[in-house]
């Protein structure tokens, strides 16, 4: 009984080293290539913002696709400080925004990403960070060169409810923003307001929040004006 007992425990323990050893084997070989999916997603992610890269699912090699997408169309990038100059020595890509928002907000680095547009237009990309009534939601809003106009987003989420919340993540809703003014004739920060379909309606400043998903919503509105208003030296600086 007793060799009985040793076998099964050796036995137990070999596997158990074995099955560890495999494990530890296969998230050293893949991490590569999962390092290399997330950075094609968020540069398709930085794409969507200014109405490009839609056409992974037509093409043989996704990954070749936006990569030359991404080096077509955003000609560069830059790290600001909070008072809106920039630092360097910063990778923008690399810059985790949900890290830079744990730190005093005097010591955070904010990233710009440029996209020079078919038609010679430059937009200003930012990334935007906050969260809706399941998890974390993020994004990327594109200003026109006016520092004011909205020429397009890209939002996502991790966890919203199929159907209601999770539709920020669609083009219909996201087409909205195009064209939407971050400041009022005044030259105040208004930012855009996502609103229900009782709350009046703002000119240049708010689009219809997504019905049964008032949370999310709500969440979103606040993501981008939070977001945009770490900006807004940079933007006050560009204009004049």
């Amino acid at each position: 009984m007793n060799k009985s007992n040793t076998y099964i425990y050796i036995y137990s323990t070999v596997m158990v080293v074995l099955v560890a050893a495999l494990l530890a084997l296969a998230a050293t070989v893949l991490k590569p290539f999962q390092l290399k999916n997330l950075e094609i997603a968020k540069k398709l992610e930085i794409l969507h913002s200014v109405d490009k890269g839609w056409d992974t699912g037509t093409v043989d090699n996704k990954t070749k696709y936006v990569e030359s997408e991404y080096d077509k169309y955003i000609t560069q990038t830059f790290v600001l400080n909070p008072a809106g100059d920039t630092l360097s020595n910063v990778d923008a890509f690399t810059l985790e925004a949900a890290v830079e928002m744990k730190k005093d907000s005097t010591e955070r680095a904010y990233a710009v990403f440029l996209c020079k547009k078919d038609d010679g237009s430059t937009n200003y990309i930012f990334p935007v960070l906050g969260k809706g009534l399941w998890g974390p939601i993020w994004g990327y809003v594109a200003i026109a060169a006016d520092m004011n106009t909205i020429t397009g987003v890209f939002f996502d989420h991790q966890g919203e409810t199929p159907g209601l919340g999770a539709e920020i993540n669609t083009r219909l809703f996201q087409n909205q923003f195009v064209n939407k003014k971050i400041f009022d004739e005044a030259g105040t920060f208004t930012s855009v307001k996502v609103l229900k379909s009782n709350e009046p309606k703002i000119p240049d400043h708010s689009v219809d929040a997504i019905s049964g998903g008032t949370i999310t919503s709500k969440g979103l509105e606040a993501t981008i004006f939070d977001s945009m208003k770490n900006y807004l030296n940079f933007l006050k600086k560009q204009k004049q």
